[in-house]
């Protein structure tokens, strides 16, 4: 199904919740009481399908064949600080 690229204006209701139209559930997969992920960008809201472990799965081991499939061995990271790796995008 060919989704046409519009703008549509949805109504927030009192508890903040919108209605996904017929149209895009059908399109991407959302069923009633399936998950979606909302992901801020600086534009807005970007509304997506939660993937399936089978489509996570496949994504990485894509990401595994495109970076070469190195292994990595136990230990690898004992002298790397994981605290000091995520905060340095902290302003």
């Amino acid at each position: 199904m060919v989704i046409p690229m519009v703008n549509i204006k949805l109504r927030v209701g009192p508890k903040g919740q919108i209605v996904i139209p017929k149209v895009f559930r059908k399109a991407y997969g959302i069923k009633e009481g399936g998950e979606v992920i909302v992901e801020p960008t600086e534009e807005g809201l970007i509304i997506k399908r939660k993937k399936t472990p089978e489509e996570l799965l496949k994504e990485l081991l894509e990401w595994k064949r495109t970076v070469g499939g190195i292994p990595g061995k136990l230990g690898d990271l004992k002298s790397v600080d994981l605290e000091d790796e995520f905060n340095e995008d902290i302003p």
